[in-house]
């Protein structure tokens, strides 16, 4: 059994589907970052009711995450071997006036 000569064109259609294939590919991570399974869950009038207020390093491999969800706040240290919720239902301070003032 004998194969067949591979000559300049089959590489060159080899190296555009390769192209193509990754071109879609990073096509489709795109569109799902953008557009993701979130676009599809409705919210009230557009309200977030989770964010992330601030996020501080403790070491290398672990970070103290503060969340709010609705109006409390949850304190979580995550990154280690398991996650810990430090502290939850915390009511959200109101923002200091001279903090606001900073540029």
């Amino acid at each position: 059994m004998t194969a067949a000569p591979v000559d300049a064109a089959d590489y060159l259609r080899f190296v555009a589907s390769l192209v193509l294939v990754l071109g879609l590919v990073l096509a489709g991570v795109w569109a799902l970052r953008k557009f993701g399974v979130g676009g599809m869950v409705s919210r009230a009038a557009g309200r977030r009711r989770l964010a992330v207020v601030e996020a501080v390093a403790v070491d290398g491999r672990r970070r103290l995450v503060l969340v709010r969800r609705d109006d409390r706040e949850h304190l979580l240290l995550v990154g280690g071997v398991t996650d810990v919720v430090v502290e939850c239902g915390i009511r959200p301070q109101a923002p200091d006036p001279v903090e606001e003032g900073r540029p």
